[in-house]
């Protein structure tokens, strides 16, 4: 079965912007399942257009920013 973006359903989406990235860290729910925690980055690029990245590894700049999010988010889970 096909991923169904209708069925995805947000319960929590914060967002934090640095530089020319940012990171958002969401808790969504497919199909009435399981809550998860989603992160996810993306990247400025020259035309100020926002482009999804892989997030991979943080600067603890980001990491010291994005923790209490996902504490927040992890609370209403």
């Amino acid at each position: 079965m096909p991923y169904d973006q209708s069925l995805d359903v947000s319960s929590f989406k914060e967002s934090k912007e640095f530089e020319d990235t940012r990171i958002t860290v969401g808790v969504f729910s497919y199909n009435g399942g399981q809550s998860k925690l989603q992160l996810s980055r993306e990247n400025r690029n020259q035309n100020d257009e926002w482009r999804f990245a892989k997030l991979g590894r943080m600067t603890k700049e980001e990491a010291l920013e994005i923790v209490p999010l996902m504490t927040k988010a992890v609370e209403g889970m």
